[in-house]
């Protein structure tokens, strides 16, 4: 059987195992008894995007809460990093995210975090799973008044708020600053027109009329075309576009240009190094960011390390090496002395805070990092043959790197969820880059046949 829980939790299709209620119920269960065995009058937070399944999967899992004699509480749709942040605020056992993230509406996912408002490690997720297929998982469930209860706390996005509005600077405001903000129609779509309105800005709202099935549809961080409308049509200084669950961000610049993650952390890691911020000089992204955010941080005295592609990585190498900031080109930014895991709003607010402070437009910041070209291609494969054992590969591999002279980059990975090989390339030419790209992707494909076939390699 497959496992479970993904890089980021449990995802797929509504109704259908994983994501189906009796499936849920037992998750709720195991996540009950696992945290209540830890804990004293232990009490999970549940927390959704706009899902329309969302209604169905927070009552199963409520139910399996509180049929192991643990106390659930319902935070109604918020933000993921909301959910966190109450999550050690309230000196929960535990919160859970019920969400997919940029995917569409039909789809649903369960994220958890643990007291200290960090991602569950994979030890964690194992012994849940474990208990998930567990036949006699609730075999000693209590009755009477050892059944757990089930509140709703009603001010949750006012408490997230609070939090949000006390990252920005006290003596900074956003008056006169106009900001166009797309919620993608999900969970961010009360909370952020609150936090930027009552630090002073003009703020106009787009995909902020959730309806249960329009959740990131043509809309939000992955649709940035009618924020970019938006922003030229409102003459505004910055647009913001966040996904389903507000943990990453897109913006705009007020020349509708996108910036994305990697263009964010580069004019958040300069202005950090230039205020000597910025904790051991160093920024953490994953393997597939820019060469162009590497350059600006050297250019400034910091430097770049790098993680496995998913939010969850960048933050474990950000507590392993006690660094700030990190994010990924997709724009989950993570400012770690605020937040334990990615938050668009909040993102949102640190580029206003250097605009502000600096006096610099949002095109400025987007300068900060110069661009190398990228590409990315996807191979079709048969077999997830290991990368090393392919010798022709190899070979073409090692001459394109001798060529790129330290000048560029070649990554190539399978992926973890489809029969695919990944080949990105980068450098200071896009038709060197093209052509070192194909040639790869050719001898890829010729390598695992050959080695498929039984055939040697030379």
């Amino acid at each position: 059987m497959a496992r479970l829980f993904g890089t980021d939790g449990i995802r797929g299709l509504a109704n259908v195992y994983p994501m189906s209620p009796d499936m849920v119920l037992k998750l709720g269960q195991a996540i009950g008894i696992y945290f209540g065995t830890r804990q004293n009058k232990a009490r999970i937070l549940i927390g959704k995007d706009t899902r329309r399944s969302g209604y169905m999967l927070e009552q199963a899992l409520c139910s399996g809460i509180c049929s192991v004699g643990v106390d659930a509480f319902f935070l109604g749709p918020l933000p993921t990093p909301g959910i966190a942040y109450l999550t050690r605020g309230m000196r929960a056992s535990a919160g859970i995210v019920i969400s997919a993230s940029h995917n569409p509406f039909h789809d649903n996912g369960i994220k958890i975090f643990s007291a200290d408002g960090y991602k569950l490690p994979d030890e964690v997720e194992d012994e849940l799973e474990r208990l998930v297929h567990d036949p006699n998982l609730a075999e000693n469930a209590p009755t009477g008044d050892g059944i757990g209860t089930a509140r709703r706390i009603e001010d949750a996005i006012g408490q997230y708020a609070v939090f949000l509005k006390e990252q920005f600077p006290k003596h900074l405001r956003l008056d006169g600053l106009r900001v166009v903000i797309d919620c993608a129609n999900g969970a961010g779509y009360r909370v952020a027109p609150k936090v930027f309105s009552e630090l002073g800005a003009d703020v106009f709202m787009i995909g902020d009329e959730p309806n249960g099935v329009n959740i990131n549809e043509h809309c939000g961080a992955l649709y940035p075309q009618a924020l970019r409308e938006k922003v030229l049509l409102y003459k505004a200084d910055l647009g913001i576009a966040l996904d389903g669950d507000a943990d990453r961000i897109v913006a705009v610049d007020e020349k509708g240009e996108i910036i994305d993650g990697d263009e964010m952390l580069a004019a958040c890691g300069v202005s950090m190094l230039k205020k000597k911020k910025l904790k051991n000089n160093t920024v953490v992204s994953t393997v597939m960011s820019n060469m162009g955010l590497d350059v600006a941080l050297e250019r400034h005295g910091g430097h770049l390390v790098r993680s496995k592609v998913g939010d969850r990585y960048v933050m474990e190498a950000m507590r392993q090496g006690d660094h700030m900031l990190g994010g990924e080109q997709s724009g989950h930014l993570i400012f770690r002395d605020s937040s334990t895991t990615g938050d668009g709003i909040l993102a949102g607010l640190k580029i206003l805070e250097i605009m502000v402070e600096d006096g610099r437009k949002a095109s400025e910041l987007r300068q900060t990092m110069t661009r190398f070209p990228q590409l990315v291609r996807n191979v079709k494969v048969s077999e997830k043959i290991p990368l090393e054992s392919l010798k022709g590969f190899q070979k073409a591999l090692k001459g394109i790197e001798k060529k790129l002279d330290g000048k560029g980059r070649v990554l190539v990975r399978y992926s973890g969820t489809e029969s695919l090989a990944r080949v990105m390339v980068e450098g200071q030419n896009r038709d060197e880059i093209e052509a070192f790209a194909q040639d790869l992707c050719e001898e890829l494909t010729s390598s695992i046949d050959k080695t498929s076939s039984g055939k040697a390699e030379v």
